[in-house]
């Protein structure tokens, strides 16, 4: 955390972050983008603006409880906010022309009573708390708790250019501190604040950011070079160009999804990446799965999810109406996984994945497809847990066409 309160403006920057985020709606990467686009920030200080916003939206409830204040009132009572944020962590509080101040009995009282609440102190709303006592049992409270925690940062070294080793040189010329991450074949974690997207060794495509979670889920593919590969729900891609790596730049990678905004992107990076086999498709309607259908020698199907297991990152999803998203979401993944399924060749392999840690967008996903699909076996499965591991929550699980 913070050795010093933020400046005045850098304290109008977080409100102004928050203030998109829950008044608008807007992503946090996106009102970040937004807000931070024409500042010419130093790294450490736009680095303090994340660590604040981002530990104010993974705590909201706590912070909002501490101020005496509901969620709806940041644009308004954004810097009693920030007050109890810089109360809590023991910093002088900013001073603005504006400012609500908090006095310090009622504060420490408070305090004292959100103590007794885990489940509050580690900014988890009632709705979720609910669902991942019912779902994961005694082993939520751990995953609770870091989930409140603050993204690290890593990088996955584009094996089609350099190896990990050489990343890190060319990233320690540039004045970016890095360590190797045990477990994980092609990710750093970056320990210093430094701009990633500015240095030379971003524009050359040597690496992509990308959580180690995520890239355990592409090593899971375990594509070889000269296979017909299909990433079906492939997003900006950063999977498909991990998968990429694994091909060697040889045989078909086809990456498909329903928005083309996110294939026009993906094709950038590819290019950035030296990621020549990757081809995009949009997919128009069930035709264009029929039309690929027992092709592909590995399908990677990473579904549209609750995002429960990264909320570290994303911690805006706590905030939305994800209760009432969620049995919608299933009911989508159950299609995808039924739909896509077919474009599975026979002997091939199907890896279901989500970014969720709840068993009901996972295992029990791949059990119901299972009973109802004979032609598939199951190979393995992990949950990648955000309280052992560090990392992101993921869910992957692998299952081999048989017949047809």
């Amino acid at each position: 955390m913070l050795n010093a309160s933020l400046s005045p403006s850098s304290t109008e920057l977080v409100i102004n972050v928050l203030t998109m985020v829950l008044n608008e709606g807007k992503p946090l990467d996106r009102a970040y983008s937004h807000h931070f686009s024409g500042l010419k920030l130093a790294p450490s200080e736009q680095a303090r603006v994340t660590l604040v916003a981002g530990d104010l939206l993974r705590r909201l409830n706590l912070y909002c409880y501490l101020a005496d204040m509901q969620p709806e009132g940041i644009e308004r009572l954004g810097s009693r906010l920030l007050n109890a944020w810089h109360m809590l962590h023991e910093l002088d509080v900013p001073k603005l022309q504006y400012s609500l101040l908090i006095e310090q009995q009622e504060f420490e009282r408070r305090l004292s009573e959100a103590k007794t609440k885990p489940a509050l102190f580690d900014g988890c709303p009632e709705w979720l708390d609910q669902l991942g006592q019912a779902q994961i049992g005694k082993s939520w409270a751990l995953e609770r708790a870091a989930l409140a925690l603050s993204p690290k940062r890593y990088l996955r070294a584009n094996l089609l250019k350099c190896s990990r080793e050489q990343l890190q040189q060319k990233l320690r010329l540039e004045g970016v501190e890095t360590k190797i991450v045990d477990g994980v074949d092609t990710a750093i974690e970056v320990l210093s604040d430094s701009a990633l997207f500015r240095t030379e060794a971003f524009k050359q495509g040597l690496f992509e950011q990308q959580d180690a979670g995520s890239q355990l889920v592409a090593a899971a593919v375990d594509a070889k070079p000269g296979m017909r590969v299909i990433d079906a729900c492939a997003g900006a891609g950063g999977k498909t160009l991990s998968i990429a790596a694994q091909m060697q730049g040889k045989g078909r990678l086809l990456a498909m999804d329903v928005e083309q905004w996110k294939l026009d992107n993906l094709k950038q990076r590819a290019r950035r990446a030296a990621a020549h086999n990757v081809e995009t498709r949009i997919i128009a309607s069930s035709k264009t799965i029929k039309r690929l259908k027992l092709t592909a020698d590995r399908v990677l199907l990473d579904v549209p999810c609750s995002g429960l297991g990264v909320l570290k990152r994303n911690p805006d999803a706590k905030w939305r109406d994800t209760p009432e998203r969620l049995p919608v979401l299933v009911q989508l993944q159950k299609d995808i996984l039924q739909s896509y399924s077919r474009m599975v060749k026979e002997g091939g392999m199907l890896i279901y994945a989500t970014c969720s840690i709840m068993p009901q967008e996972n295992r029990q996903q791949v059990d119901t497809f299972l009973a109802s699909n004979p032609d598939f076996s199951f190979i393995d499965d992990e949950t990648i847990s955000v309280a052992e591991s560090g990392f992101d929550g993921f869910y992957l699980a692998r299952m081999q066409r048989i017949a047809v």
